[in-house]
């Protein structure tokens, strides 16, 4: 075990890595901070079943880019619950990860949410340390500002593909758009795909996939999704396998469930003209390589949606405030942010012919690297890979 997290230290972090467990409700847990120099860590906690150290020290090392790209002061940080969410200890099972993380939490890392946690489980890590502080996410109640009911991160991911699609050089009306999750990410920029004018021909989630090649009613698919979750695609009719989503002729593809689920045949097959990554790193590195041949361009992860974090950016500002947050000013700052971001990413990756990634994690690393060399935190070798 120490080896393999050795394994996971270059030159940027991770800073941290705390493994924690207890033996009564069986947690165990993980937190990665990854590079603090641009301010404290800031990321989602998410719980899964297959959950691992390296899978949370990516997400962490993500994050760091991200709030670099959007130029706003928190440093990469991760967490991560190995477990069910759907078991009925889930609460035993946060509570005891809230307490064993009582020595970082608020003070260096703040609990947010990511696959698998709830606005509910916000409120329950918050209760457990008795600290409005502690995490942010959480209900309306609570004076929180819900970003999965409000649909931050999926809105952003529609207004960044709008943006590629014009600096592309096409129009995003009437373009087809196929998104691949249907979750709160994907439900939410589906909609705002229709909201712009687009048509989304595909959908998917862990059930199955719906397509048709006129337009979806996503405004159906939304309240099926409201009532029966991932079954909502059995319930809208005409139910294929969920992989057939990624075969759908497109404009635009838009991978909003899990990791690396964009592979070299998938790249290679697509018809899409625009790769929008609704999902932390959904794609793998031989796909963008692929893709890049092709021509197509990819808007990476920590651009594309970078919503949720514009909203606890202002959730983390307000979280002892007896004041809501006013969401009309956080769809105003992600749609701009992201809108220029998209574009200027795009324009660079053709200026430099390099791909989107690259100009988007140099745009970001010159900004961290900018606060390292502030704090006296150089790296000996400025310029190292990104965690793999």
């Amino acid at each position: 075990m120490t080896e393999d997290l050795f394994s996971l230290v270059d030159e940027w972090g991770p800073e941290k890595v705390v493994c924690v467990s207890d033996r009564r409700s069986g947690m165990r847990g993980v937190l990665v901070l990854d590079n603090t120099a641009r301010g404290m860590g800031k990321g989602g906690t998410r719980m899964s079943p297959t959950l691992t150290v390296r899978e949370v020290a990516r997400l962490a090392r993500t994050m760091t880019w991200k709030w670099a790209a959007v130029d706003l002061f928190h440093g990469g940080a991760k967490a991560g619950i190995l477990g069910d969410p759907t078991a009925p200890d889930k609460e035993a099972v946060l509570r005891a990860f809230a307490r064993a993380l009582r020595n970082e939490v608020p003070a260096e890392y703040v609990f947010g949410l990511d696959m698998g946690l709830t606005e509910q489980d916000a409120a329950v890590l918050l209760d457990e340390l008795g600290d409005r502080g502690a995490a942010v996410g959480l209900p309306r109640a609570l004076g929180g500002l819900p970003y999965d009911e409000l649909g931050v991160t999926g809105f952003g991911v529609a207004e960044a593909a709008d943006a590629a699609a014009t600096e592309s050089g096409w129009p995003l009306a009437g373009a087809r758009v196929v998104v691949q999750g249907f979750g709160a990410v994907g439900e939410a920029a589906a909609r705002r795909f229709v909201e712009l004018g687009a048509v989304v021909v595909a959908v998917s989630t862990a059930v199955g996939a719906v397509a048709d090649p006129d337009g979806l009613d996503v405004a159906r698919l939304s309240r099926l999704r409201d009532d029966v979750g991932d079954d909502c695609v059995r319930g809208y009719g005409g139910m294929q396998p969920a992989d057939i989503a990624l075969a759908v002729p497109t404009d635009v593809l838009v991978p909003a469930a899990r990791e690396d689920v964009i592979d070299d045949g998938v790249a290679l097959a697509t018809t899409a003209r625009l790769v929008v990554e609704g999902a932390n790193l959904p794609t793998t590195a031989g796909a963008r390589e692929i893709l890049a041949k092709r021509g197509i361009p990819v808007v990476p992860d920590f651009i594309a949606n970078a919503g949720g974090i514009v909203a606890a950016a202002h959730s983390m500002d307000m979280r002892r405030s007896p004041f809501r947050v006013d969401p009309d000013d956080v769809f105003t700052m992600i749609s701009a942010k992201l809108r220029a971001n998209a574009g200027a990413v795009l324009a660079e990756a053709e200026r430099t012919e390099e791909t989107p990634h690259a100009a988007a994690r140099q745009l970001a690393q010159r900004r961290v690297l900018a606060a390292m060399r502030l704090r006296r935190r150089l790296p000996a070798h400025p310029t190292p890979e990104p965690l793999p």
